[in-house]
């Protein structure tokens, strides 16, 4: 899209960065992991690409893969591509690592929370992933199924 003063205001400012959820603390923490796990605009590239993401960590390397595909796109697009990207490895490690769960930083950041106690910031790790390729998807899902 190219809309002068937005691209104006982008140079001076950045894009913007990552999501939020906000939520009172006793909230439904299974409403929330369903709706974090939605990306559609991530499942919807996969299956541009010919594959269903399943939530497991093969789908996080499959991934891993086609990711130089997309990194010639809009910065905006690029950007909610990988808070999906992060969103959805989250997802990936809350489903398949035992005692990991969502967390809500207070300022909106959902986080995935090992059994540890270490917290991994998933939509920071995306949306490296997507603009820089690394680490990949697969790498950090690795590292937090170790912890």
């Amino acid at each position: 899209m190219n809309i002068p003063f937005l691209d104006n205001w982008r140079r001076r400012h950045g894009m913007s960065r990552g999501v939020a959820v906000m939520m009172p603390a006793s909230s439904d923490t299974e409403g929330v992991a369903q709706l974090l796990s939605e990306c559609e605009l991530l499942r919807g590239q996969a299956r541009a690409a010919g594959f269903e993401l399943e939530d497991t960590p093969a789908s996080l390397a499959a991934l891993d893969q086609l990711m130089p595909l997309w990194r010639d796109g809009d910065p905006e697009v690029l950007a909610r591509l990988g808070n999906d990207a992060g969103l959805y490895l989250g997802t990936v490690v809350v489903r398949t690592v035992p005692g990991a769960r969502w967390q809500v930083w207070p300022n909106g950041r959902p986080v995935v929370r090992l059994a540890s106690g270490r917290e991994i910031d998933v939509v920071a790790a995306g949306r490296d992933w997507v603009f820089d390729g690394a680490p990949e998807l697969s790498q950090v899902y690795a590292e937090a199924s170790e912890a």
